[in-house]
């Protein structure tokens, strides 16, 4: 069943009245379960579609539809529904918020979703326990290593059971080592949990172990892989 469809998009950004394409018509549609990496070189347009996908810009022309809903006829209020209750985010800078422990960082999106405290800790709890940090609630981001902060972000990105996660760049600052755990975690929660994932990356190691390979250069996808056995 799709969750994401990309239908004919084409991004240009105008800056001081020059036009710079980014996107050239892509058309891309991602299933429930998949595993799957957008890979390409800076500038071919990776981050501008996980953008676009996230709902956080809006296409030039084309149209994008996530879980059946057209984004471009939905109001801000409605996007910014949409981004709290079915996508997860997960940033290469990790976006944790510094003044908030690992368990307040993780707890945030379900207190905008208006969970209730008591169901807020022990979800975060578990999520915690998830991602391999129990006993680290406590800790704000600058007192965790990167890795840590990292898997904070991926507790925090799925704590609001979005249907899909967007991931920018994830493993951008962490050495292989770190990487891997965290590429491990990942797929563990793609598996055991369901958590549709589709990374942004130009990282070997994210593109050897994602499932699905979709290739872009110059805003155009350039040839879209599913590996034998996924």
């Amino acid at each position: 069943m799709a969750i994401l469809e990309v239908r004919s998009v084409f991004k240009t950004y105008v800056t001081r009245g020059v036009e710079t394409p980014a996107l050239r018509g892509v058309d891309l549609t991602l299933d429930e379960g998949d595993f799957a990496a957008l890979a390409g070189p800076s500038g071919s347009g990776k981050t501008t579609l996980l953008n676009l996908c996230g709902a956080l810009d809006a296409p030039t022309s084309g149209e994008i539809l996530l879980d059946g809903q057209k984004l471009g006829d939905l109001s801000e209020a409605q996007l910014a529904r949409l981004r709290l209750h079915k996508l997860g985010f997960v940033f290469q800078a990790y976006n944790l918020i510094p003044v908030l422990t690992a368990r307040e960082n993780v707890e945030f999106v379900m207190q905008l979703q208006d969970v209730g405290s008591h169901e807020r800790r022990a979800r975060a709890e578990e999520l915690l326990d998830a991602v391999e940090l129990s006993g680290l609630g406590d800790k704000r981001p600058l007192e965790m290593s990167g890795g840590q902060q990292q898997r904070v972000a991926v507790a925090r990105a799925i704590a609001s059971h979005p249907r899909l996660v967007l991931a920018d760049e994830p493993t951008a600052n962490l050495d292989s080592e770190t990487a891997g755990r965290l590429l491990d975690l990942m797929e563990r929660l793609n598996r055991e949990r369901g958590v549709t994932f589709l990374f942004s990356t130009h990282d070997p190691l994210v593109i050897g172990r994602a499932r699905r390979v979709v290739r872009l250069r110059d805003g155009r996808i350039t040839s879209d892989e599913v590996k034998p056995g996924a």
